[in-house]
Protein backbone atom coordinates (compact mmCIF):
# COMPACT_ATOMS: atom_id res chain seq x y z
CA UNK A 1 0.00 0.00 0.00
CA UNK A 2 1.25 3.46 -0.90
CA UNK A 3 -0.11 6.88 -0.02
CA UNK A 4 0.88 10.46 -0.76
CA UNK A 5 1.84 12.78 2.10
CA UNK A 6 2.85 16.43 2.15
CA UNK A 7 6.65 16.85 1.90
CA UNK A 8 6.63 18.95 5.08
CA UNK A 9 5.11 16.09 7.09
CA UNK A 10 7.32 13.22 5.89
CA UNK A 11 9.61 12.68 8.88
CA UNK A 12 10.42 10.07 11.50
CA UNK A 13 7.75 9.77 14.17
CA UNK A 14 3.99 9.69 14.42
CA UNK A 15 1.92 10.97 11.50
CA UNK A 16 -1.85 11.42 11.30
CA UNK A 17 -3.35 11.09 7.81
CA UNK A 18 -6.81 12.40 6.93
CA UNK A 19 -8.87 13.04 3.81
CA UNK A 20 -8.43 11.07 0.60
CA UNK A 21 -5.39 9.12 1.74
CA UNK A 22 -7.14 8.02 4.94
CA UNK A 23 -10.17 6.99 2.87
CA UNK A 24 -7.89 5.00 0.56
CA UNK A 25 -6.32 3.10 3.46
CA UNK A 26 -9.44 2.57 5.55
CA UNK A 27 -12.13 2.00 2.93
CA UNK A 28 -10.45 1.11 -0.37
CA UNK A 29 -7.65 -1.09 0.95
CA UNK A 30 -9.40 -1.96 4.25
CA UNK A 31 -6.10 -1.67 6.09
CA UNK A 32 -5.71 -2.63 9.73
CA UNK A 33 -3.43 -1.71 12.62
CA UNK A 34 -0.03 -3.32 12.12
CA UNK A 35 -0.14 -3.15 8.32
CA UNK A 36 2.87 -1.73 6.49
CA UNK A 37 2.48 1.35 4.29
CA UNK A 38 4.88 3.11 1.95
CA UNK A 39 4.73 6.91 2.03
CA UNK A 40 5.90 9.19 -0.78
CA UNK A 41 5.89 12.97 -0.97
CA UNK A 42 5.89 13.46 -4.74
CA UNK A 43 9.25 15.25 -4.75
CA UNK A 44 11.53 12.23 -4.66
CA UNK A 45 11.33 10.98 -1.07
CA UNK A 46 9.72 7.92 0.44
CA UNK A 47 9.55 6.16 3.80
CA UNK A 48 8.11 3.00 5.29
CA UNK A 49 5.47 3.25 8.00
CA UNK A 50 3.30 1.03 10.17
CA UNK A 51 -0.35 1.71 10.94
CA UNK A 52 -0.85 2.36 14.64
CA UNK A 53 -4.60 2.95 14.58
CA UNK A 54 -7.47 3.70 12.19
CA UNK A 55 -10.35 5.89 13.38
CA UNK A 56 -13.42 7.06 11.51
CA UNK A 57 -11.73 10.20 10.20
CA UNK A 58 -7.99 9.54 10.42
CA UNK A 59 -5.20 6.97 10.26
CA UNK A 60 -2.22 7.19 12.61
CA UNK A 61 1.14 5.96 11.35
CA UNK A 62 4.59 5.33 12.82
CA UNK A 63 7.05 6.59 10.21
CA UNK A 64 10.61 5.34 9.75
CA UNK A 65 13.50 7.28 8.20
CA UNK A 66 12.89 8.66 4.73
CA UNK A 67 15.11 8.04 1.73
CA UNK A 68 15.73 10.00 -1.45
CA UNK A 69 14.94 8.43 -4.83
CA UNK A 70 16.82 10.02 -7.73
CA UNK A 71 14.87 10.68 -10.91
CA UNK A 72 16.04 8.68 -13.92
CA UNK A 73 17.55 10.82 -16.70
CA UNK A 74 16.67 12.22 -19.12
CA UNK A 75 14.00 14.63 -17.88
CA UNK A 76 11.14 13.85 -20.27
CA UNK A 77 8.49 16.47 -21.00
CA UNK A 78 5.34 15.75 -23.05
CA UNK A 79 3.40 18.41 -24.94
CA UNK A 80 -0.05 16.89 -25.46
CA UNK A 81 -3.21 18.41 -26.95
CA UNK A 82 -6.54 18.65 -25.19
CA UNK A 83 -8.25 15.30 -25.76
CA UNK A 84 -11.94 14.56 -25.42
CA UNK A 85 -13.47 12.96 -22.33
CA UNK A 86 -11.97 10.09 -20.38
CA UNK A 87 -9.31 9.58 -23.02
CA UNK A 88 -7.47 12.60 -21.62
CA UNK A 89 -7.43 11.01 -18.17
CA UNK A 90 -6.15 7.76 -19.70
CA UNK A 91 -3.38 9.62 -21.52
CA UNK A 92 -2.22 11.38 -18.35
CA UNK A 93 -2.36 8.19 -16.29
CA UNK A 94 -0.35 6.15 -18.78
CA UNK A 95 2.21 8.91 -19.30
CA UNK A 96 2.91 8.82 -15.57
CA UNK A 97 3.18 5.03 -15.59
CA UNK A 98 5.74 4.94 -18.41
CA UNK A 99 7.90 7.66 -16.85
CA UNK A 100 7.07 11.20 -18.01
CA UNK A 101 8.42 13.98 -15.76
CA UNK A 102 6.34 16.94 -16.92
CA UNK A 103 3.15 17.37 -18.95
CA UNK A 104 2.12 20.51 -20.83
CA UNK A 105 -1.44 20.51 -22.20
CA UNK A 106 -2.13 22.85 -25.11
CA UNK A 107 -5.14 23.55 -27.39
CA UNK A 108 -4.17 22.21 -30.82
CA UNK A 109 -5.80 23.85 -33.83
CA UNK A 110 -7.68 20.65 -34.70
CA UNK A 111 -8.54 19.61 -31.14
CA UNK A 112 -12.23 18.91 -30.70
CA UNK A 113 -12.11 20.04 -27.09
CA UNK A 114 -12.07 23.73 -26.20
CA UNK A 115 -11.45 24.86 -22.63
CA UNK A 116 -13.11 28.04 -21.42
CA UNK A 117 -10.99 30.27 -19.19
CA UNK A 118 -13.37 29.95 -16.23
CA UNK A 119 -13.01 26.16 -16.27
CA UNK A 120 -9.22 26.08 -16.50
CA UNK A 121 -8.50 25.89 -12.76
CA UNK A 122 -11.03 23.09 -12.20
CA UNK A 123 -9.66 21.12 -15.14
CA UNK A 124 -6.09 21.55 -13.93
CA UNK A 125 -7.06 20.34 -10.46
CA UNK A 126 -8.60 17.26 -12.06
CA UNK A 127 -5.42 16.61 -14.04
CA UNK A 128 -3.28 16.97 -10.90
CA UNK A 129 -5.48 14.45 -9.06
CA UNK A 130 -5.20 11.96 -11.93
CA UNK A 131 -1.42 12.31 -12.07
CA UNK A 132 -1.04 11.95 -8.30
CA UNK A 133 -3.19 8.80 -8.27
CA UNK A 134 -1.17 7.32 -11.13
CA UNK A 135 2.11 8.06 -9.34
CA UNK A 136 0.82 6.32 -6.23
CA UNK A 137 -0.33 3.26 -8.17
CA UNK A 138 2.78 2.92 -10.30
CA UNK A 139 5.30 3.18 -7.46
CA UNK A 140 6.85 6.49 -8.45
CA UNK A 141 8.49 8.74 -5.88
CA UNK A 142 8.08 11.85 -8.02
CA UNK A 143 4.74 13.28 -9.12
CA UNK A 144 5.06 14.77 -12.62
CA UNK A 145 4.13 18.42 -13.02
CA UNK A 146 1.10 19.35 -15.11
CA UNK A 147 0.15 22.70 -16.57
CA UNK A 148 -2.26 24.02 -19.17
CA UNK A 149 -1.20 26.76 -21.58
CA UNK A 150 -3.42 29.02 -23.67
CA UNK A 151 -1.76 28.28 -27.01
CA UNK A 152 1.00 26.26 -28.63
CA UNK A 153 3.41 29.19 -28.94
CA UNK A 154 3.29 29.77 -25.19
CA UNK A 155 4.29 26.14 -24.66
CA UNK A 156 7.14 26.40 -27.16
CA UNK A 157 8.46 29.65 -25.70
CA UNK A 158 8.64 28.09 -22.22
CA UNK A 159 10.92 25.20 -23.19
CA UNK A 160 14.54 25.20 -22.02
CA UNK A 161 17.04 25.97 -24.77
CA UNK A 162 19.01 22.83 -23.91
CA UNK A 163 16.10 20.45 -24.49
CA UNK A 164 16.24 17.92 -27.32
CA UNK A 165 12.90 18.46 -29.08
CA UNK A 166 10.99 15.96 -31.19
CA UNK A 167 7.50 16.13 -32.68
CA UNK A 168 5.52 13.00 -33.53
CA UNK A 169 4.63 13.35 -37.20
CA UNK A 170 3.19 10.33 -39.09
CA UNK A 171 4.46 11.78 -42.38
CA UNK A 172 8.08 11.68 -41.21
CA UNK A 173 10.41 8.83 -42.14
CA UNK A 174 12.76 9.33 -39.19
CA UNK A 175 12.64 7.05 -36.12
CA UNK A 176 13.14 8.22 -32.54
CA UNK A 177 16.85 8.36 -31.74
CA UNK A 178 17.95 9.52 -28.31
CA UNK A 179 21.48 10.00 -27.04
CA UNK A 180 22.63 11.21 -23.64
CA UNK A 181 20.54 14.36 -23.48
CA UNK A 182 19.57 15.54 -20.02
CA UNK A 183 16.29 17.16 -21.12
CA UNK A 184 13.91 15.95 -23.80
CA UNK A 185 10.58 17.27 -25.07
CA UNK A 186 8.10 15.16 -27.04
CA UNK A 187 5.19 16.89 -28.79
CA UNK A 188 2.11 15.05 -30.05
CA UNK A 189 -0.99 16.15 -31.91
CA UNK A 190 -4.77 15.64 -31.93
CA UNK A 191 -6.80 13.07 -33.87
CA UNK A 192 -6.99 15.41 -36.85
CA UNK A 193 -3.23 15.87 -36.96
CA UNK A 194 -1.17 19.03 -36.99
CA UNK A 195 -1.87 21.97 -39.29
CA UNK A 196 0.93 23.15 -41.60
CA UNK A 197 1.24 26.22 -39.38
CA UNK A 198 1.79 24.10 -36.28
CA UNK A 199 4.45 21.98 -37.98
CA UNK A 200 6.17 25.18 -39.08
CA UNK A 201 6.07 26.48 -35.49
CA UNK A 202 7.65 23.26 -34.24
CA UNK A 203 10.38 23.44 -36.88
CA UNK A 204 11.12 27.07 -36.01
CA UNK A 205 11.39 26.07 -32.34
CA UNK A 206 14.00 23.43 -33.20
CA UNK A 207 11.86 20.29 -33.18
CA UNK A 208 12.89 17.30 -35.30
CA UNK A 209 10.04 15.31 -36.87
CA UNK A 210 9.93 11.58 -36.08
CA UNK A 211 7.43 8.77 -36.43
CA UNK A 212 6.44 5.72 -34.40
CA UNK A 213 6.11 3.21 -37.21
CA UNK A 214 3.57 2.42 -39.93
CA UNK A 215 0.42 2.63 -37.78
CA UNK A 216 -1.55 5.81 -37.07
CA UNK A 217 -1.89 5.99 -33.29
CA UNK A 218 -4.66 7.76 -31.45
CA UNK A 219 -4.01 11.06 -29.70
CA UNK A 220 -3.96 9.47 -26.25
CA UNK A 221 -1.72 6.59 -27.35
CA UNK A 222 1.08 8.23 -29.35
CA UNK A 223 2.75 10.22 -26.55
CA UNK A 224 2.59 7.23 -24.19
CA UNK A 225 4.32 4.97 -26.73
CA UNK A 226 6.93 7.65 -27.40
CA UNK A 227 7.80 8.09 -23.73
CA UNK A 228 7.94 4.31 -23.26
CA UNK A 229 10.37 4.04 -26.19
CA UNK A 230 12.54 6.79 -24.71
CA UNK A 231 12.61 5.18 -21.26
CA UNK A 232 13.46 1.77 -22.71
CA UNK A 233 16.21 3.22 -24.88
CA UNK A 234 17.83 5.32 -22.15
CA UNK A 235 17.54 3.05 -19.10
CA UNK A 236 20.76 2.21 -17.28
Amino acid sequence: MRIFVDPQTLAVGELVVRGDEHHYLAHVRRARAGDAVELFDGSGHRATATIIAIASDATTLAVAAKETIQAQPPHVRALVPLIKGDRMDTCLEKLVEVGVDAIVVYPAARSIVRLEAERKDARLAKYHAAVQAAARQSGRAQIPSVRIVDDLQTALDSLPATSLKIVLDPTSDAPIVVGSEGDLTIASGPEGGFTPGELEAFATAGFASVNLGPRILRAETAPVVAVAVIRTTTRT
